[in-house]
């Protein structure tokens, strides 16, 4: 009576069955996916490693100081250029550029899906209904199950990374976004529909100006939560910080492994200072 009943229930072969069915029918799609998203992230990674790095830690640091101050913009150049002396020969400049690539992919991904779908979601309840439980599913799931679906798709590689990164960072900017267009006054809107705007305008002119620095706020969170998967994508085979960190890990180097891990530290939070300074600007033009 005290033992558990003997009751087998096994759900996760519904898992697999599903995707041995998207392998069956989807495998061209999956190949064309593969081959357009590996083409944009070498041609960012190249094009990051074509520029001299004065050119980058330039750019950081003109950002910093229209953003925030002066003071901040030489602070984060010096960093910029303080990763890039780790490990000798410009090892570590290398690397950082690579993970650069990667949450920018990333990131573009999730905002060209997020920002759309969380429109859809504010404007439809039903879709709202179905997509919630699922992204609550996306961000309570340990993030390295998604390595599964990623490898069986796409094998091993830098696409697999990117493609484990956008379903781990992509709920923020849809959540965000589904409740800022939610938020907008309901005056405002049906003033505009006095004026016999149609949906679109008052989309485009009205709903998105008011909603973009919540929205704004959700592209910030993505964009770290993209960092935040560097290391467990490098498990995968992506190249950059997070496989230094990888690898320091299976030496037990903590030399390596310090110096990869405060590259990775010196990059989220000037991502992040940053991108909050920007929403802040936005905010402020409210």
């Amino acid at each position: 009576m005290n033992n558990f009943p003997n009751i087998t229930l096994e759900i996760g072969i519904y898992a697999e069955m599903l995707i041995d069915w998207l392998m069956d029918n989807f495998e061209i799609g999956f190949d064309a996916i593969s081959f357009i998203l590996l083409q944009i992230l070498l041609g960012i990674e190249s094009f990051l490693l074509w520029l001299p790095w004065w050119v980058i830690v330039g750019i950081v640091f003109a950002l910093g100081w229209r953003l925030i101050n002066l003071k901040t913009g030489i602070f984060f150049g010096a960093m910029i250029f303080l990763v890039g002396t780790f490990g000798g020969e410009g090892l570590y400049w290398g690397l950082m550029m690579s993970t650069l690539a990667l949450i920018l992919v990333a990131v573009l991904v999730s905002l060209t899906i997020g920002i759309p779908l969380g429109i859809w979601m504010a404007y439809n309840q039903r879709i709202q209904s179905i997509v919630t439980p699922i992204l609550d599913g996306m961000q309570t799931m340990p993030s390295f199950v998604y390595l599964i679906p990623a490898m069986v798709f796409f094998g091993l590689g830098l696409v697999p990374a990117v493609f484990a990164t956008i379903i781990y960072a992509v709920p923020p900017v849809i959540r965000l976004t589904n409740l800022a267009i939610r938020e907008v006054s309901q005056e405002m809107i049906e003033a505009g529909q006095s004026f016999g705007s149609t949906p679109w305008q008052i989309l485009r002119k009205i709903q998105l100006p008011q909603a973009l620095p919540t929205i704004m706020t959700g592209v910030n969170q993505t964009t770290m939560m993209a960092l935040a998967m560097v290391v467990i994508a490098s498990m995968v085979g992506a190249r950059g910080l997070g496989m230094e960190v990888l690898t320091a890990l299976g030496r037990l180097d903590t030399a390596r492994g310090f110096e990869a891990g405060i590259s990775i530290v010196i990059l989220a939070v000037i991502i992040d200072r940053l991108s909050q300074a920007a929403t802040n600007r936005f905010k402020a033009k409210e």
